[in-house]
């Protein structure tokens, strides 16, 4: 008979009554019953289904470049100005933003800078170059701008400056960028995460450091997506703040998928 005493069940100290809803199991749609069902998903999915998606996929995208010695070359300061002035934008984008990837070997951050320094020892020169923010410049033709000015003032300042030949001439080079998309693409942030973390070089340099010419907006196609597509602005500011110039590009890497893996489970 069980546990039965004249006709009606007895329950022991310490085991719960089943549910008084007519039936020996519990509701299907009761809170317990859910629990129980998602705990049987896997956690990836689980965590997939939380997550906050993007409203347009991120397009990750492989980058190299091509560098080509022009024919245009300076050996005074007056040289480097007309060069400036007059090299193509291919030239202006190689010694400044395509320098980045080369600056930690460099005493400052763009050639001409580097030149004015070890090529005509005008560190003062040197000084005003390296000073301009390329973070700054959503333009080839505002970059440029800002580096005749420099010169120009220079020089004016400094006429005897102008014709003193240099110790070693400056070639101007020209960087054609060649971009293919990767077949990976990011939904999320945890995607975003894994995507930045096998990222190569120069396809950091392209979306982190380049994209400021394509956007033409003072930020990176990292920050732009996740506030456009994700509404994370803050987020977004925080990538924004991120220092080119003190890190390196692996440096950068290691310094983005920090400021963003706080926030894939949020």
């Amino acid at each position: 008979m069980g546990n039965r005493f004249f006709g009606r069940p007895i329950h022991r100290k310490g085991i719960a009554r089943p549910p008084q809803t007519g039936s020996a199991f519990p509701n299907i749609g009761s809170a317990v019953y859910r629990i129980s069902a998602a705990a049987k998903i896997p956690g990836s999915i689980w965590k997939a289904c939380r997550m906050r998606q993007a409203t347009t996929p991120f397009q990750f995208v492989s980058a190299s470049y091509l560098i080509r010695i022009g024919r245009e070359r300076a050996v005074t300061l007056a040289e480097l100005a007309r060069g400036i002035h007059s090299c193509s934008d291919a030239s202006i984008f190689h010694h400044t933003f395509q320098s980045l990837e080369r600056q930690h070997y460099t005493s400052f951050s763009n050639d001409f800078a580097q030149w004015a320094l070890t090529g005509c020892n005008e560190a003062p020169l040197a000084e005003r170059l390296a000073a301009i923010d390329i973070r700054d410049c959503t333009s080839i033709a505002e970059l440029r701008d800002s580096l005749t000015t420099s010169v120009d003032a220079y020089v004016k300042m400094n006429p005897s400056s102008s014709s003193r030949l240099s110790f070693e001439p400056f070639y101007f080079c020209e960087a054609f960028e060649f971009a293919v998309p990767r077949d990976e693409q990011a939904t999320n942030l945890a995607e975003l995460e894994e995507g930045i973390r096998t990222s190569n070089l120069q396809t950091l340099h392209y979306h982190f450091i380049n994209s400021r010419l394509r956007l033409h907006l003072q930020t990176n196609d990292f920050s732009h997506w996740i506030k456009t597509a994700l509404d994370l602005p803050d987020l977004a500011r925080r990538l924004d703040r991120i220092d080119i110039y003190m890190n390196t590009l692996d440096d950068l890497r290691d310094e983005l998928v920090r400021t963003i893996h706080p926030w894939v489970n949020q």
